[in-house]
């Protein structure tokens, strides 16, 4: 009988590609690993790994144990739902990756909520980025994954994972209203985006789907934008434009009453339009909470 937790390990060093990475994610040393290895090979009874310079590789032997491996975890993660579906009272640990607006908007109310229904289920949340994430879904570090998809900046299919779209989010401009880069805009007026271009931005960075999305809709408006600021921290951001020294986006979920559309006619279309947000992505998403988590 071959080992499931050891053929875990051979999955995890064909997703990761050495053991050193496979050793870091599972908090393990590359030696232990290693060993592990060695004997599901024993178990086997062929060669799974063959030296490549300093490190190793999987055969093609291997590669087809990996194929089954995905297919029996998949069918263990099933039984454990249904199990967990069967009992009667809702126990156990939920582990969620989660992106910073939803932390800010949804997750009290939520904890609030299965505190009172299901007190035997421990609700353990990280704040991490999509990829990240999603690695760490794979990994089974996390059982749930909240994550957030914007107007052509689409994130690739995550293989071995089911997604359902959740909720859409609009997003706005926060706009100095006061200092040398305020700028009068009405809430109930429109205006062009290009109307901007003299002023300072604080954008998340241009690697992750919110700064590349910002800053992709400047350009369409025809203006480079000037990011003086870079930063995934929401608060900081609106703190930066309440104090007059930049213009921010931000998502409707962390909204407040300075927020002003944008306007979607002179080639604005894209900061005036909607993001697909909060998609839940996991095997188990088992959480009762608001519309955005569903059970």
């Amino acid at each position: 009988m071959l080992d499931v937790y050891r053929l875990r390990l051979l999955r995890e060093l064909d997703r990761r590609g050495t053991l050193a990475a496979v050793a870091r994610a599972l908090s393990y040393s590359p030696s232990a690993i290693s060993q592990q290895l060695s004997q599901l090979e024993a178990e086997t009874g062929v060669t799974l790994l063959e030296p490549v310079g300093r490190g190793v590789r999987l055969t093609p032997l291997a590669r087809i144990l990996v194929t089954h491996t995905e297919a029996i975890l998949e069918r263990l993660e099933e039984a454990e739902a249904e199990l967990q579906a069967a009992a009667t009272e809702v126990r156990g640990t939920l582990r969620v990756a989660s992106f910073q607006s939803v932390l800010f908007a949804l997750i009290p109310s939520v904890l609030t909520r299965l505190a009172e229904r299901h007190p035997g289920l421990r609700l353990e949340i990280t704040h991490e980025q999509a990829i990240p994430a999603f690695e760490g879904l794979l990994a089974h570090e996390f059982d749930l994954v909240l994550g957030e998809e914007y107007p052509g900046v689409a994130l690739p299919p995550v293989a071995g994972a089911s997604t359902q779209l959740l909720a859409r989010d609009e997003l706005f401009l926060v706009l100095p209203s006061h200092g040398p880069y305020a700028v009068d805009a009405p809430a109930d007026e429109r205006f062009r985006l290009a109307d901007l271009a003299g002023v300072p931005w604080i954008l998340d960075p241009p690697s992750t789907a919110p700064g590349a999305w910002a800053r992709n809709a400047c350009r369409e408006a025809g203006f480079e934008p000037d990011v003086r600021y870079v930063a995934s921290d929401l608060l900081l951001q609106i703190h930066l434009a309440e104090t007059g020294h930049a213009a921010a986006v931000i998502p409707q979920m962390r909204s407040s009453t300075l927020l002003t559309r944008v306007s979607t006619a002179s080639g604005a279309a894209c900061a005036s339009g909607k993001r697909r947000n909060a998609h839940g992505s996991g095997v188990t998403p088992s959480v009762t909470g608001p519309s955005t988590l569903n059970r």
